[in-house]
């Protein structure tokens, strides 16, 4: 396999665990959603909304999109419903980038600024596109803890069972 078929297949397994959660949160009343419950970005909708950002600022840097942002710890998003709607169309796009990937362009270098630390860094691009997928996969995890405390399932999760 090459690495762009796995990037590929990561972002196949990302789309179906986004449409996963996002269903299971729509189900959940939006004071539920938004309460504090001691995570990183407090809230489930706070941690969906971070992955968003996340996502986004990783295209923008690798893909040439011009998504817009905010600085970490604000939100993208009050609206689930747009949130979700957003999520959807970014998920698609995604999975349309990993399409086009090739392993000549991976290979190479990439400097970029984090907005953080407005630190200059040169780094492999395969870091830094595993680092999407690394990304989701992670506060993911973190949502799967908060909505089986809040008595919601989110289910396998597993790569294997999810993908081709």
């Amino acid at each position: 396999m090459t690495l762009s078929a796995q990037y590929q297949a990561f972002a196949q397994y990302n789309q179906t665990m986004n449409q996963r959660i996002y269903d299971i949160c729509s189900r959940i009343p939006d004071d539920d959603r938004k309460q504090d419950r001691g995570a990183y970005f407090k809230s489930i909708h706070g941690t969906l909304d971070h992955i968003v950002l996340g996502d986004r600022a990783w295209m923008n840097r690798l893909a040439d999109k011009d998504y817009p942002l905010v600085k970490i710890g604000n939100e993208l998003f009050t609206d689930f419903e747009e949130m979700a709607i957003a999520r959807i169309s970014l998920d698609a796009d995604i999975c349309r980038w990993a399409q086009r990937l090739n392993d000549d362009w991976l290979s190479t270098e990439m400097a970029w600024t984090a907005s953080l630390d407005g630190v200059e860094r040169i780094q492999p691009v395969w870091l830094l596109v595993s680092q999407i997928f690394n990304h989701q996969t992670h506060h993911r995890g973190q949502l799967s803890t908060l909505l089986n405390q809040a008595g919601h399932d989110v289910g396998i999760t597993d790569l294997p069972r999810l993908v081709m």
